[in-house]
C-alpha cells in the first residue's frame, strides 16, 4: 500500500468520525430537549393544573377588567336596600337615587335583562326568574338560606344551607343569612371621571366647554378637573404621586449608583490601579453587591430602614453600584492611551490626566449604560414599592389584594406600561442628545 493510499484511509476515517458526530449531535440534542420537555410536565404537576383551573373565575375576571359592575344590596338584618357600583361606599348612590332597571318600593324589582327579574319580598324572601327555570324561591332565615332549589343542580348555581351563587349570563345573584346581594354588569369603567355626587357626574364633555354653569361656584373647566383630580374612588392624585414617587425611585437609584461606582472603577481597572489586592478586593465587593437581587437587598433595608421609597432606592443603588462598576470599569480598561498621553504632554496632573483624558472616551459608554438602567429600574421600582410600600406598586398590590377591583388593577397596569414606554422614549432622546445618533 503506498502513502497516498494510507493518507488517503486516514483522511476517509477521519471524515467518517466527524460525520458520526454530527449524527450524534443532531440526534442528542432535540432528544435532550425532549426529555427536558417531559421532566417539566412532571415536575410542574401541568396534567393536575389543568384539572385544578377554575375557568369560570379565569372569565369572571377577564371581564372585571373591561367592565364594571353595580350591587343592589340587601341586609337582611335591618331590611335596608344599597345600591353601589362595586360594592363600595365612595360609589354609592346617594339617598333617594337609585338605577333606573330598579324599581318598586315594597317589592324591589331587578330587571337584569330580557327575562332575568330578581324580586326583593318581605320578610327576606327573594324570587328569581330566569328563562327556562321554573321560579326559584328563597328564604333567608337566621344564618340559613332555604330554597326550592332541586338536588340536581346545574353547573351555574352552587347552593348550600348557608350561601347560595347564581350566576346568569346577565348577572350574579348571591344570597347568604346576612344579605341578599344582585350585581349586574355593564361594559366600561364606570365612575372614572366623576363620582356620583360630583355635580359634573353624566355631564357631556360639549357641554362642560361650551355649555352653562353647572355649578355656580366654580367654572365648568376648573370645576371638572377639580373633581377629577380628586375622584375618591378612582384616586387619580393619588395615582400620580405614586408614578411620581416610582419614578424618582429609578432615578435615584441609577445615578447615585453611576456617581459611586465611577471612582471605584477606576480601583478595579488594571490600567489605573497597579496594586493587585486593591483591584481583587474592589472586584469583590461588586460581585457581592451586584450577586444580591434588588429584591434581597430590599428586604433587607426594610428591616433596618423600615417601609418607603427610600428603602428602594438604596436596595436599587447597591445592586446597580456593582454592575456599573463592572460596567465601567471593562470601559476603562478599554481607553486609548494616546489621548492620555497626548494630554500629559501638556503638562497635566494626574487628576487632569482622568479628566481630560479618560473621561471623554468612556462618557458615551457610561451614559449609554445609565440611561439603559434608568430605563429597566422604572419597571423594577414598580416591584419593589410593591414590597416596601412605595409608589405605584403598592397601589397595584393593594388593588389585587381585595380581589374585587380588576378593573384598577388594569387601570395601573396600563399606566405602568404608559410610564415605561415613556421612560424608553425619553432615555433614547437623552440619548440622542447626550451621546448623538449614528448615522
Amino acid at each position: 500500500m503506498t502513502v497516498a493510499d494510507v493518507n488517503l484511509t486516514d483522511a476517509k476515517a477521519e471524515a467518517d468520525r466527524l460525520f458520526q458526530k454530527k449524527r450524534i449531535f443532531a440526534f442528542s440534542v432535540p432528544a435532550i430537549i425532549a426529555v427536558y420537555f417531559v421532566y417539566i410536565f412532571f415536575a410542574f404537576d401541568i396534567l393536575g393544573l389543568s384539572q385544578r383551573a377554575n375557568w369560570d373565575n379565569a372569565v369572571t375576571l377577564a371581564s372585571d377588567i373591561w367592565s364594571h359592575k353595580v350591587h343592589v344590596t340587601r341586609d337582611n338584618r335591618t331590611g335596608e336596600i344599597d345600591y353601589a357600583v362595586e360594592g363600595e361606599r365612595k360609589g354609592a348612590y346617594p339617598d333617594g337615587q337609585r338605577p333606573d332597571w330598579v324599581s318598586g318600593d315594597e317589592i324591589i324589582t331587578i330587571d337584569l335583562g330580557p327575562g332575568y327579574v330578581v324580586r326583593y319580598l318581605p320578610e327576606n324572601r327573594t324570587e328569581i326568574e330566569i328563562p327556562d327555570v321554573p321560579l326559584i324561591e328563597a328564604q333567608a332565615e337566621g344564618r340559613a338560606v332555604t330554597t326550592n332549589l332541586p338536588d340536581d343542580l346545574p353547573d351555574w348555581i352552587s347552593a348550600s344551607s348557608r350561601r347560595v351563587t347564581i350566576t346568569t349570563p346577565e348577572g350574579r345573584i348571591t344570597l347568604t343569612g346576612a344579605r341578599t346581594e344582585v350585581f349586574n354588569y355593564f361594559p366600561g369603567w364606570e365612575l372614572f371621571w366623576f363620582t356620583l355626587d360630583s355635580p359634573y357626574h353624566g355631564v357631556g364633555f360639549g357641554e362642560l366647554l361650551f355649555g352653562d354653569r353647572v355649578d355656580q361656584d366654580r367654572s365648568n373647566l376648573a370645576g371638572a378637573v377639580s373633581d377629577w383630580w380628586n375622584n375618591a374612588m378612582w384616586r387619580h392624585k393619588d395615582v400620580a404621586r405614586a408614578i411620581g414617587e416610582t419614578i424618582l425611585m429609578a432615578f435615584l437609584g441609577t445615578m447615585g449608583a453611576a456617581i459611586l461606582a465611577l471612582p471605584l472603577a477606576f480601583l478595579a481597572a488594571k490600567r489605573f490601579s497597579p496594586l493587585m489586592l486593591i483591584r481583587a478586593g474592589t472586584r469583590r465587593v461588586f460581585d457581592f453587591v451586584r450577586g444580591v437581587d434588588a429584591l434581597i437587598w430590599t428586604v433587607v433595608l426594610a428591616r433596618a430602614f423600615g417601609p418607603g421609597p427610600l428603602t428602594g432606592t438604596l436596595a436599587i443603588l447597591i445592586t446597580d453600584t456593582g454592575t456599573f462598576g463592572k460596567i465601567f470599569s471593562e470601559a476603562l480598561e478599554n481607553v486609548d492611551g494616546k489621548q492620555i498621553e497626548g494630554v500629559e504632554s501638556t503638562g497635566a496632573k494626574p487628576l487632569q490626566r482622568y479628566r481630560f483624558g479618560v473621561i471623554p472616551q468612556v462618557v458615551p459608554v457610561l451614559l449609554a449604560q445609565i440611561l439603559y438602567f434608568l430605563e429597566s429600574n422604572t419597571r423594577s421600582a414598580t416591584i419593589i414599592g410593591a414590597i416596601t410600600g412605595g409608589g405605584i406598586g403598592l397601589m397595584l398590590t393593594q388593588a389585587i389584594q381585595t380581589q374585587k377591583d380588576w378593573e384598577e388593577v388594569a387601570y395601573y397596569i396600563t399606566l405602568i406600561i404608559v410610564m415605561v414606554m415613556f421612560m424608553d422614549w425619553f432615555s433614547g432622546w437623552l440619548r440622542g442628545k447626550l451621546i448623538g445618533h449614528k448615522e
